[in-house]
């Protein structure tokens, strides 16, 4: 008989998720792939966020995939430089550069119900090859959570005369030497960036909307000898990564399930900013007034000594506007700047699909996600959607271990799923709906007793309040759902 061709895969998004996913499924022993990256180059959002001090806030040698561990990082916490070159390595070591096309976005995705597979439609960008739409037999999202910047919604914002831009998307040519700069927000990006700019700019005017909760960031070079160690005996770097997974693992008993567990690490972090801040008026200014862990619990050692500098006003007061020359806050304050530097992360909590998903039927995937929220099962499939996965999606965020842990797991559910297709014989596999409905049923259940369900507003709820980012528990307890796919969850279809 004869042999049934390799599934055509398409792959949007060249981050750790998507280079991932190529490099499991080549060694499958498939190559019937292609990755489709809307960028010139890969590296998701570890090429997108190039500001002054970008770094990681989970140690680098649990920050990588298991199976390519780095004996080679020069420091504890991974530096953007850095990881983006060890994800290069990884695609270059792998040989998945062949399979990926860079400069080309796919703008939408859509079902062709009649003959059971998927119609891409690109948009090219300078020394993009691709023809305009393209056929698949099986779509994986990969373009991750964190990958569209959220501007401020501030009345006037587009009136301003100087230099305005997100962080994400930094402006390495314009100079901030001498120049009077605003920046919005006191997120998990400003608190790198800020101690970075601070010597440079004569005057920075910091707007803060919410005090974030700060624990110092343990970080120390790693030298020459270590490195040796791990490189020569790898037992030692797997030992270590071990024990890093079950120490950010532990912390998940007081995000899920004892809140109450918090107010150790809060005295901690109250303490720290005590001894770090001396003047009472910005101590006050920078305590938070929320439950520890409502919103991302934030890594520095080097954010209040920056603030502290006579050259850093806090400002609490909500903005009323922006105009040409600067900010006007709500009493009244003017304050003339050069430059607005925006940390205002990214569009997560009420964010639409990725781009343009049609599935069977005419289904409409952003339409379902801003009518009642973005919505999966196991963060991977979406009833409605046949052959349609994703990676990092809805609920598959952590507030305390590693994405690639979680990425992994996803990886190796959609493998499963492609095996399943096979053993059937089915050429389309469709999430049923009452096994997604009664999944984020129970998901949401979970959350009404987690740290992050205590009252603030973060961007890991919706408008609603309905966590749609996070995964209300353990990672061992999703790589056990995520380890084999449940036949009676899918319909087949031949």
């Amino acid at each position: 008989m004869k042999p049934r061709p390799s599934p055509r895969i398409a792959i949007v998004g060249s981050g750790f998720a998507g280079i991932g996913m190529a490099i499991h499924l080549k060694r499958l022993g498939l190559t019937s792939f292609t990755v489709y990256e809307a960028a010139h180059d890969i590296g998701g959002t570890w090429r997108d966020n190039t500001y002054p001090g970008t770094a990681c806030d989970i140690p680098s040698h649990l920050y990588s995939f298991s199976f390519e561990p780095n004996p080679s990082w020069s420091r504890a916490f991974g530096q953007q430089h850095e990881i983006l070159a060890y994800l290069k390595g990884c695609a270059r070591k792998y040989a998945i550069e062949p399979f990926i096309r860079c400069n080309t976005r796919v703008e939408a995705a859509r079902f062709d119900d009649a003959r059971g597979l998927w119609r891409l439609e690109l948009g090219g960008g300078p020394g993009a090859q691709d023809p305009a739409s393209v056929e698949a037999d099986i779509v994986i999202a990969a373009s991750g959570a964190l990958s569209r910047p959220a501007m401020p919604q501030i009345e006037g914002i587009e009136r301003f005369e100087g230099k305005l831009f997100h962080s994400a998307r930094w402006d390495h040519g314009y100079p901030l030497e001498g120049k009077t700069v605003a920046v919005i927000g006191t997120g998990a990006s400003a608190i790198q960036f800020v101690p970075q700019i601070q010597p440079l700019v004569a005057r920075l005017h910091l707007f803060q909307r919410t005090a974030p909760w700060i624990m110092p960031k343990q970080d120390r070079a790693l030298g020459e000898r270590t490195q040796r160690l791990f490189k020569r005996v790898p037992f030692t770097q797997r030992l270590v990564r071990s024990a890093l997974y079950w120490q950010h693992e532990s912390r998940a008993l007081a995000f899920v399930a004892h809140p109450n567990l918090m107010k150790w690490p809060m005295k901690f972090s109250l303490s720290y900013l005590e001894r770090r801040i001396a003047d009472p008026v910005l101590r006050a200014k920078l305590t938070p007034n929320y439950h520890f862990g409502c919103k991302r619990v934030l890594l520095s050692r080097d954010f209040y000594p920056a603030v502290s500098q006579p050259n850093v006003d806090v400002v609490t007061t909500p903005i009323r506007e922006i105009v040409g020359g600067g900010i006007v806050t709500d009493d009244g304050t003017h304050y003339p700047v050069d430059a607005i530097i925006c940390g205002t992360g990214f569009q997560v909590g009420d964010a639409g699909a990725p781009f343009e998903v049609i599935g069977a039927q005419g289904a409409d995937l952003d339409a379902l996600w801003r009518q009642q929220g973005p919505e999966a099962y196991l963060g991977t499939s979406v009833a409605g959607f046949p052959n349609f996965f994703m990676l990092t999606g809805p609920n598959t965020g952590l507030g305390h271990n590693s994405m690639i842990y979680m990425i992994e797991s996803q990886i190796a559910y959609i493998a499963d799923c492609l095996r399943a297709l096979r053993r059937r014989g089915a050429r389309t596999m469709t999430l049923k709906h009452d096994v997604q409905r009664a999944f984020n049923e129970r998901l949401q259940r979970g959350t009404q007793r987690s740290v992050w369900a205590t009252g603030c507003h973060s961007w890991y709820l919706s408008g609603s309040g309905r966590n749609t980012a996070l995964w209300p528990g353990f990672t061992f307890t999703f790589r056990r759902r995520t380890r084999r796919v449940r036949a009676a969850d899918y319909h087949f279809a031949r």
